[in-house]
């Protein structure tokens, strides 16, 4: 077993019970696109793939966030990764994760700038209409509720304290994101994306509106 196959194989059991949204089949998803934008952007394909592998294992939203960042430290160290790529790949992951729409969180690096997109291609479209509502009901939150208003969180703490529904999160992250996407690569992926969740939208609100009067 090599070692980018050591790394996949510690991810895929860090995140096998996860119903959040954030299980390996959005890793793995993560990792493609991410390879994919890559190819055409001219980023270290290593570093990209490492870091979309490991860049939610010390996440905040998952129950063993770590600030330190031990977690990757600890998967690249087992598969003997020395100390300059390991760095380069917290480096990567630090850069990835929302923050809040008022937040500047824009990439210093084409590494971080390729798995950032990658990451929130992921989050966008069919796929991440699914995970919004997965992440909500793993939450205990709401689907919507009428009369509370999206919030467009200034602070990394307001955005991390927030309890909204779910349809409030298209509003506060989802629809904002093909504006944040860093490559023209991922720029072109996230217009189709973005205009299915407007769709989707559009037919919730219709369905609303039309069948849940009081």
């Amino acid at each position: 077993m090599n070692q980018i196959e050591k790394v996949r194989n510690n991810v895929k059991a860090f995140c096998s019970n996860d119903s959040t949204g954030h299980d390996w089949w959005h890793v793995w998803r993560v990792v493609n696109l991410a390879k994919e934008i890559s190819q055409k952007e001219g980023a270290n394909e290593t570093i990209v793939e490492l870091a979309a592998l490991l860049h939610d294992v010390d996440d905040w939203k998952l129950a063993s966030s770590s600030e330190n960042y031990t977690n990757t430290i600890q998967i690249l160290s087992e598969a003997q990764y020395n100390s300059k790529i390991i760095n380069k790949v917290v480096n990567v992951i630090k850069q990835v994760s929302f923050k809040g729409a008022g937040v500047n969180t824009k990439p210093t690096t084409i590494e971080a700038m390729v798995v950032q997109d990658a990451d929130r291609l992921d989050a966008i479209g069919a796929i991440g209409v699914a995970r919004a509502f997965a992440y909500g009901g793993a939450k205990g939150r709401q689907i919507y509720i009428p009369g509370v208003e999206p919030v467009l969180h200034n602070t990394f703490e307001e955005y991390k304290n927030a309890k909204g529904h779910t349809i409030n999160h298209f509003y506060e992250k989802l629809l904002l994101i093909k504006d944040l996407i860093n490559t023209q690569t991922a720029k072109e992926i996230a217009k189709e994306r973005h205009a299915f969740m407007l769709n989707f939208l559009n037919q919730f609100t219709n369905e609303w509106n039309e069948y849940s009067k009081q």
